[in-house]
């Protein structure tokens, strides 16, 4: 066995938590952050369970319980170990908007259940085009976007930002604060590969959509819209125009795909055996009436307009029906 062998085994046995530096922790992200949520687990208040030499799984601690955001950033040969070495040290952790592979180890190796939490939307952009009844909204907005002079550019962060979210956090279900953990702050130390789409009217800017990298094996590959906003004076739709100015641009630079994020609730007809019943049918009411809480619906109609390929995202739980940890995860989010 050679000595790196035997670093590696010492480690699997005694994993660390967050013993990175930030410079390991951006190399692990820019190597392995494939998951649409990969870069979001640089977000404040996280905390991380390291292994060194394999890498890492971001949680964040409410009313005593842990939840983890995103699949773990590693090697894929490495993700059923690290869930081990995870689960072993909190047993009871809740795991947020994770792949049906870490569903399908947590429930064969540690009797978790995996219910469907919503679905995501990607978009190969080497065939992407405007064409399409479907698409006839999009095609709607941007022109009614260049009859009112409206002119998107990509730029560095400006000084408007924090002026047009506020005064768009005002028109939502949730006013009284920016949701965060599912959705990463606006505002972040960590910025590395963010890309800025602004919306001017008249040399003001009046809409933005902040683009996070994913990466695969070390390369950008992707990128998911995580921040979006317009001012609440603006009624004609611009996140089309932005989402497709933004992507028109991606496709020239050679970006493999666009991940239009989690449509939180969007759920499949069909009950996994793996699911939790309860849960799902708890999911579904929320979906059904709890559009005050959230805009669940009209998140999911803007997105499907873009007609991307669906795939399934989950929660995966201990117990049959956690009621406590989901409220606890609702409020962390800020949801409630």
């Amino acid at each position: 066995m050679s000595n790196q062998t035997l670093v590696l085994d010492t480690h699997l046995r005694s994993p660390s938590i967050s013993t990175f530096t930030h410079n390991e922790r951006v190399g692990y992200l820019m190597n392995y952050g494939v998951h649409p949520m990969a870069f979001s687990t640089m977000q404040p208040d996280m905390e991380y369970f390291d292994i060194p030499g394999v890498g890492y799984i971001a949680y964040a601690r409410y009313w005593g319980m842990q939840f983890v955001l995103s699949d773990p950033i590693c090697d894929n040969k490495h993700t059923e170990m690290m869930l081990d070495r995870f689960v072993q040290r909190f047993p009871n952790a809740i795991f947020a908007q994770v792949t049906k592979n870490v569903v399908d180890i947590l429930h064969r190796k540690h009797g978790f259940y995996g219910t469907q939490f919503g679905s995501e939307s990607k978009i190969p952009l080497a065939d992407w085009n405007l064409r399409g009844s479907k698409k006839q909204i999009i095609r709607t907005a941007i022109n009614q976007a260049k009859a009112q002079g409206v002119e998107i550019k990509e730029g560095p962060f400006d000084k408007q930002t924090k002026k047009i979210s506020e005064s768009w956090i005002k028109t939502r279900k949730c006013k009284n604060n920016e949701i965060r953990f599912l959705i990463r702050p606006m505002l972040m130390d960590y910025k590395e590969g963010i890309r800025y789409f602004y919306a001017y009217q008249n040399g003001e800017a009046v809409g933005f959509v902040f683009f996070d990298p994913i990466y695969r094996d070390g390369k950008l590959v992707a990128y998911v819209p995580n921040i979006s906003r317009a001012c609440a004076s603006f009624k004609q739709g611009l996140w089309y125009p932005m989402m497709v100015h933004a992507m028109e641009i991606f496709k020239a630079e050679g970006v493999e795909y666009m991940d239009m994020g989690l449509i939180p609730l969007m759920l499949a007809d069909e009950i996994e055996e793996q699911e939790s019943k309860p849960l799902r049918l708890i999911q579904s009411k929320i979906y059904a009436w709890g559009n005050s809480l959230y805009n669940f619906k009209g998140l999911g109609f803007a997105k499907s307009r873009f007609q991307g390929e669906i795939v399934k995202t989950y929660v995966c739980h201990r117990n049959m029906l956690p009621s406590i940890a989901m409220v606890a995860m609702f409020r962390l989010t800020r949801l409630i």
